[in-house]
């Protein structure tokens, strides 16, 4: 008998099973590099060296996947580094960081989103004429006062010596105003006789100032040849400031001695009004009109910023598309005044008894903490752009918008809010939203720190002595001022911060 067939039946199954899959690995099997089967004509020194070099395939992609994603952020560092040389060299830092932005190497912040402006320029029509004045018709200025006596010797104020019953009757709209708004006679803050007339001439302004030293100037980009015949970019600085720029940026001259940084006039103001930096760059910044008393629109950029928004279709936007006169951006954080308050005091960006003072003012004056119920979606704007046409109302807005800060602190986000309620929703101005500010400029940082030691002060201790050099000698006289009304009672609300970054 066969020995096969003596086999149990199941191992005779079991054996035929196995040589059918062989033969079946056999044909499927394509005999590549992940062949699973040795093929008859297979070399086995082949099949060592094709299993090894696949090995070495993995490993070597591990390294280099490794490699990659260690040295990534240096280079995305050195690249960042190499496109800011080649942008301080063509003055184009706002198309740069587009490009960027296009590579991936720099993604947009979540704050920043597109700006509904016109594609083109040329094609903009500027209104003819001027809005007309209905509310105040008539606005002059006080420019001469009594000069002020210190105890030692007598000397003008910039911004005069309104008093509380002034201050107050200036909320007061009637259509022939006179009211404070800086400039008095020998005050300070003068300009050259060049410049006073080369401004004459100026109806569509693009102003900034540097003051201190704390910038340099910063070529706007995509600027339109039409802006460029329309528009005067006019850069307002101190002596301190000049100096500075003398070292670190080319200066030309025209032939009436002009001083011109690239697209940017120079406009020197000699004899600063205040003694702190802060608190003078509030004079081109609010006073744009007293300063440039012939132009009809004007757009306030902070010296920090960079412009990359052609002027003409920012006037376009957010003015004469839905007729409004006056455009300001809203807080990137705050919404609240107290809450604004809170925030620099806790950043020593001012005096604290001061800040505490204007807060107190106001709060019993009857300015409430913003919430859903009133009409404006915020009450604290970002004052680094300002987009105006200078009517008679817009005027005086501003007029007593600086006196606020004349009276009490530079930070000019804290009395905005409280100017608009005094006014009783008779001042009508448009507040857009932060991401758009954001997409309008490329933010650069300050060459320095603010120096000013008001900025540090903690308690009124700091402030004793007529020689201190803890105070403001010119302005912040609110804190000096007695005020007529009895504040020991006023409690200020309690702060909830809405924002971590705040």
């Amino acid at each position: 008998m066969d020995t096969e067939l003596q086999r149990p039946l199941s191992f005779r199954l079991s054996r035929r099973g196995d040589r059918n899959n062989q033969r079946s690995y056999a044909k499927d099997d394509g005999g590549g590099l992940l062949s699973s089967v040795r093929l008859p004509q297979d070399n086995p020194m082949k099949t060592v060296w094709r299993q090894g070099f696949i090995r070495l395939v993995l490993i070597a992609a591990i390294l280099w996947m490794l490699l990659i994603l260690i040295t990534l952020p240096f280079h995305v560092l050195s690249y960042q580094s190499l496109l800011s040389f080649f942008s301080v060299i063509s003055k184009k830092e706002g198309k740069v960081i587009i490009s960027k932005d296009s590579l991936g190497l720099t993604p947009k912040a979540e704050h920043r989103c597109p700006i509904p402006v016109a594609d083109d320029p040329e094609k903009i029509i500027i209104p003819e004429g001027k809005t007309p004045d209905v509310i105040v018709k008539d606005l002059t200025y006080v420019e001469e006062e009594d000069l002020v006596n210190n105890g030692s010797h007598s000397f003008p104020l910039f911004g005069g010596n309104q008093n509380w019953q002034q201050r107050e009757k200036n909320f007061k709209l009637k259509p022939s105003m006179k009211v404070h708004c800086g400039f008095l006679r020998n005050g300070g803050a003068d300009m050259n006789p060049m410049d006073i007339e080369y401004v004459k001439k100026c109806r569509f302004v693009v102003a900034s100032g540097i003051f201190d030293g704390y910038d340099v100037p910063h070529q706007p980009s995509n600027i339109s040849t039409r802006s460029k015949k329309l528009f005067c970019f006019l850069m307002v600085v101190d002596e301190v400031s000049l100096k500075f720029i003398k070292k670190n940026v080319t200066i030309r001259k025209d032939r009436d001695q002009g001083m011109w940084v690239g697209i940017w006039r120079l406009i020197p103001l000699k004899h600063p009004p205040y003694d702190e930096p802060r608190r003078n760059g509030k004079v081109p910044k609010i006073l744009t009109h007293r300063l440039f008393p012939e132009a009809q629109y004007s757009i306030w950029v902070d010296g920090k910023m960079e412009l990359i928004v052609d002027p003409l279709l920012i006037l376009e936007r957010y003015l004469w598309r839905d007729k409004h006169t006056y455009a300001i951006a809203q807080h990137k954080h705050h919404r609240s005044i107290y809450e604004e308050a809170d925030a620099n005091k806790r950043r020593k960006r001012y005096a604290r008894p001061l800040i505490d003072l204007q807060m107190m003012i106001y709060y019993y004056e009857g300015m409430e903490p913003w919430s859903l119920k009133k009409n404006t979606i915020s009450d604290v704007p970002e004052g680094a752009i300002i987009i105006r046409e200078h009517t008679a109302l817009n005027n005086l807005f501003n007029c007593m918008w600086f006196n606020e800060v004349n009276l009490f602190t530079p930070r000019d986000q804290l009395s905005f809010g409280y100017v608009v309620y005094r006014l009783r929703g008779l001042f009508k101005f448009f507040m857009f939203q932060n991401c758009e500010y954001y997409s309008l400029f490329v933010l650069h940082s300050h060459t320095r720190e603010h120096s000013s030691k008001v900025e540090w002060v903690k308690n009124l201790s700091e402030f004793k002595g007529s020689g201190s050099s803890m105070k403001e000698s010119r302005g912040g006289f609110g804190l000096w001022t007695p005020y007529p009304k009895n504040l020991d009672l006023v409690i200020l609300p309690p702060v909830i911060r809405t924002s971590k970054a705040g």
